[in-house]
C-alpha cells in the first residue's frame, strides 16, 4: 500500500541507463525486475523529497507560530512539530516498496499527532476556553499538508487511506469533545441576549457551539480531495510502470542496435525510411589469422575470445558516438556520422581506433598472463560519401552502402602487407585535419601509389606501423 507512485522523466537511450537499474545485471532484467527497480528508486526519491518538504514546512510553521500563538502555549505546539519531524525521519528509514506495516503505523502516528495537537487541550495553556473553540482557529487546513506530502512518496491506496484515517480521527475527536467537555456556564446565554434578533448568528458565534455541520463539511471536502489526489497518484503510478517498460524496451534495443540508432528510432515515426546521402567515416576491424587460431581451439574458447574482443570494440565505438553496423565473425564494421552527420565524424573514428588499440594491448597483456596467445588486430578507415537507409520488407535493417565502405574494408586488408595496425585513406586524413584533430594522426606514415583492390587509381594511404615485437 505504501509504494511509490510518482512518474519519472524518460532518459535518453544513447546515455547510460537510469540509476534505478544499476543493481541489476542484464540477465536479471526481466519485466518484474525493471518495474521493481523503478518503483524502489522512485520510492526512495519520493521519501527523501517528502521528508525535506516536511522539515521545511514544519520550520516555516514553527516560525509562524512564534508570532501568532501566545506564550508559553506555543512551546506545546513547537513540541508537536518536532515530533512530526522525527516521525518523518523514521518513515524515511523504514519506507519501502509494497505494503509495510511499520510505515503505515508511522503514517497513522503522523495523523494522530496532528489531530491531537489541533483538537486536544494545551497542557501548558493559561486560557480556560470552551473546548468548541479549538475548532474555530482554522487549524484543520494543516492536515492538508500531511496529505499533500503523502502524494510524493506513497501509493494511491495510501493517499486515500490518509484521507480516510484523517476523516475518522477528526470525526472521533468531535464526538469525544462533545461527550467529554462541558459548556462554559452563562456564555451561550450572554451571546443570545446580545443578539436577540439574530438567533442563527448567535448560534454560529456561540463559543460553546461545535457547529457540527461545518465539521462535517470539513470531513467531506477532505475526503474528496484525498480521493482526487489518490486517483491522480494512481495515474502517475501507471505512467511510471509504462516508462519502466519503455526503458526496458530501449535497453533491449540497445543490445541489438547502436544507441544513436535507438535514439533516432525513439524520436521519429519513420526515422530511417528516408534515403540519405552524405559523407561518413567507416571503420573495419578484424583479428588477423583468427581462422587458424579457431581451428586449434575448443569452441567454448573461441566464442569466449570473440565475446571479450567484441565487447572491447563495441564499448569504444559507442564511447565515440559511433554506430556498430554489424559484426563480421571475428571483426566488425562501425560507422561515424550515422544516422546523422556531425562536425567531428572522422576525428571520432580515429579517436575510437586509438582507444581500441590501447584496449587490445591491455587485453593481450591479460591473455599472456593467463598463458593464452596474444592476437593481432587490423584497423582500416576511410571517409567519403555513402548511401544510408533501411532495407528489407518486414524485418528492416539500417544499411550503409557505397564505395566508401568497400575502400575501408580494403584498407583494413592492407594492414597485412604494410605490417601496420591501422591504415587510413588520404581523404580520411584530410578530413581529420579539417576537423582540427591533428593529435589523432600522430605516428602515421605516408605510403604513396598503393594498389587498392576494387579501386582503379592508385591511392595514397597513411599507416600506423606495427612494432616488430608487438603481437597486436
Amino acid at each position: 500500500m505504501a509504494d511509490q507512485a510518482t512518474p519519472t522523466d524518460a532518459p535518453k537511450s544513447s546515455r547510460r541507463r537510469p540509476r534505478f537499474f544499476d543493481n541489476f545485471d542484464d540477465d536479471e532484467m526481466r519485466d518484474d525486475s525493471y518495474t521493481e527497480a523503478a518503483l524502489a528508486y522512485h520510492k526512495r526519491q519520493g521519501l527523501e523529497l517528502a521528508v525535506k518538504a516536511r522539515w521545511v514546512a514544519m520550520s516555516i510553521i514553527g516560525v509562524f507560530l512564534l508570532f501568532v500563538a501566545p506564550w508559553p502555549e506555543v512551546l506545546y505546539y513547537e513540541f508537536i512539530l518536532l515530533l512530526l519531524c522525527i516521525n518523518g525521519w523514521w518513515i524515511r528509514r523504514v519506507g519501502r516498496v509494497g505494503q509495510s506495516r511499520t510505515e503505515l503505523v508511522l503514517i497513522f502516528v503522523d495523523l494522530l499527532l496532528m489531530v491531537v495537537g489541533i483538537i486536544g487541550p494545551n497542557p501548558i495553556g493559561l486560557d480556560d476556553w470552551p473546548q468548541a473553540m479549538q475548532y474555530r482557529f482554522g487549524n484543520f487546513s494543516y492536515l492538508f499538508l500531511i496529505l499533500a506530502v503523502g502524494t510524493l512518496a506513497y501509493s494511491w491506496r495510501t493517499v486515500i487511506a490518509i484521507g480516510t484515517w484523517t476523516a475518522g480521527m477528526w470525526a472521533g475527536a468531535l464526538v469525544l469533545s462533545i461527550w467529554l467537555s462541558d459548556p462554559v456556564p452563562g456564555m451561550s446565554d450572554a451571546v443570545t441576549a446580545a443578539l436577540p434578533g439574530w438567533p442563527d448568528l448567535a448560534h454560529l458565534i456561540d463559543p460553546n457551539e461545535f457547529n457540527i455541520r461545518l465539521r462535517v463539511q470539513e470531513i467531506v471536502v477532505f475526503l474528496l480531495v484525498a480521493i482526487t489526489l489518490g486517483l491522480s497518484v494512481r495515474r502517475f503510478n501507471r505512467l511510471l510502470r509504462s516508462n519502466a517498460a519503455l526503458e526496458r524496451e530501449r535497453t533491449n534495443l540497445s543490445r541489438y542496435f547502436s544507441p544513436n540508432v535507438v535514439e533516432e528510432l525513439s524520436q521519429n515515426d519513420e526515422p530511417l525510411k528516408q534515403i540519405r546521402n552524405h559523407n561518413i567515416a567507416v571503420l573495419f576491424v578484424d583479428i588477423v589469422g583468427f581462422t587458424e587460431f579457431a581451428a586449434t581451439r575448443k569452441p567454448e574458447e573461441v566464442i569466449e575470445t570473440l565475446r571479450e574482443f567484441h565487447g572491447l570494440m563495441e564499448t569504444a565505438v559507442f564511447a565515440h558516438s559511433g554506430t556498430l553496423d554489424k559484426y563480421l565473425g571475428d571483426g566488425l564494421m562501425a560507422t561515424f556520422g550515422t544516422p546523422s552527420p556531425s562536425e567531428n565524424d572522422a576525428q571520432n573514428a580515429l579517436q575510437c581506433v586509438r582507444q581500441m588499440m590501447r584496449d587490445v594491448d591491455v587485453w593481450n597483456e591479460a591473455r599472456i598472463e593467463r598463458q593464452q596467445l596474444p592476437l593481432r588486430v587490423g584497423f582500416g578507415a576511410h571517409y567519403g560519401p555513402a548511401v544510408l537507409a533501411d532495407i528489407g520488407a518486414n524485418r528492416l535493417e539500417f544499411a550503409v552502402v557505397g564505395n566508401t565502405v568497400n575502400v575501408a574494408s580494403r584498407l583494413e586488408s592492407m594492414t597485412r602487407g604494410l605490417n601496420a595496425r591501422l591504415v587510413i585513406s588520404d581523404g580520411m586524413r584530410a578530413e581529420v585535419l579539417r576537423e582540427g584533430g591533428d593529435e589523432c594522426l600522430d605516428g602515421l606514415q605516408k605510403f604513396t601509389d598503393q594498389d587498392v583492390r576494387g579501386v582503379a587509381e592508385k591511392l595514397t594511404v597513411w599507416a600506423f606501423e606495427r612494432p616488430k615485437d608487438h603481437s597486436a
